[in-house]
């Protein structure tokens, strides 16, 4: 749910930063903020919610979930977020035994 959250939120930060803001100070168009601003507050809420119980469900250490919060207040930090949430691989099949 984290991942999600974290991926929701920094498109609505995006939004919010290269779409809302360049309408209300190119175009005066503040009803753009307004919207997008709300919606990207609530989704953020919902996110250090969803970082809040996986730090605790988890047992996180508090400089992991410190990063994962910080990445949040970057525009494009969710990809970090996402790319180090993602689960690895399967785990590769162990070699047979040479004889």
């Amino acid at each position: 749910m984290l991942r999600i959250a974290a991926f929701v939120e920094g498109i609505s930060f995006l939004l919010l930063l290269f779409i809302a803001m360049p309408l209300k100070y190119l175009y005066d168009q503040p009803e753009a903020v307004r919207v997008v601003g709300m919606v990207h507050g609530m989704l953020f809420l919902w996110f250090v919610a969803a970082l809040f119980r996986a730090h605790t469900e988890r047992e996180w250490a508090l400089g992991a979930s410190l990063r994962v919060f910080v990445a949040s207040l970057l525009p494009f930090g969710f990809l970090w977020i996402d790319r180090h949430l993602r689960p690895s691989a399967s785990p590769r099949p162990a070699a047979p035994p040479t004889a």
